[in-house]
């Protein structure tokens, strides 16, 4: 007997979605909270005492983002041997192609809300829920935005109990699958890098794993995670050092 149902809670997250309902889906890397309409998306800004000037991200996979980001091949190589070959979660951050079809129906102001200069950060492989929904977003040509659920600059939240009250109260549906994969006492979700220029954006979970990944087979040194400092941050956004 299966203990998930993530074929029906994704159905049930994107008809919530789709009816400008706010989400609180669990990930791997951390609980995420998610929108597809103009006033979800001021919800979770407002609940999460995010300031709209500093952007959220996307759920994405391989498919997505080798469709959408502007990359080379030797970018979209590093994506497959991390997400692929090792299995491991990860948000890359890139150029991306604000006319492409699959950001037709979203609102000019979910693009806004989640994109920055030009780039967009989106999440790869964070969990089955996660890639579920990310088939669901790319099949049905419609993003899901979001960032992570808690208060901003709070840490990342690992437990749906966890999440504090003012942002559950903004949710539309709820996911609880438990401890996220990953949970940590940093409070740290996903490791971010920025691309054309392969840069370390946020030293997140699986770090030393990809970075071993990028100095063995692409010969790409990045730096060892700082040590002596607490850094926390969203699924998808926020980053502080404490």
């Amino acid at each position: 007997m299966a203990v998930l149902d993530v074929k029906g809670d994704a159905e049930r997250v994107w008809s919530a979605l789709q009816a400008d309902g706010v989400a609180i889906v669990p990930l791997d890397v951390a609980y995420g909270i998610f929108a597809q309409r103009p006033g979800a998306m001021r919800r979770i800004f407002e609940a999460k005492g995010r300031s709209f000037s500093k952007p959220s991200g996307s759920i994405g996979n391989l498919a997505i983002m080798q469709d959408v980001m502007l990359l080379e091949p030797r970018h979209l190589d590093i994506a497959r041997a991390i997400v692929e070959d090792y299995g491991l979660p990860f948000s890359p951050v890139a150029p991306f192609r604000a006319d492409h079809p699959f950001f037709a129906k979203l609102d000019p102001f979910c693009i806004e809300r989640s994109t920055k200069a030009g780039t967009l950060d989106m999440l790869i492989n964070a969990g089955p829920l996660h890639n579920e929904l990310a088939r669901l977003a790319w099949e049905r040509q419609f993003p899901i935005m979001g960032s992570s659920a808690n208060r901003s600059l709070s840490g990342s939240k690992f437990r749906l109990g966890d999440i504090e009250d003012e942002v559950r109260a903004a949710a539309a549906v709820e996911i609880d699958y438990g401890l996220s994969r990953y949970a940590n006492d940093e409070g740290i979700s996903s490791t971010i890098l920025s691309f054309p220029k392969v840069e370390v954006l946020r030293y997140g979970v699986c770090y030393e794993q990809i970075r071993d990944i990028l100095a063995r087979y692409f010969k790409i040194e990045l730096p060892p995670k700082p040590q002596g400092r607490r850094i926390v941050g969203s699924a998808l956004g926020d980053v502080k050092e404490a």
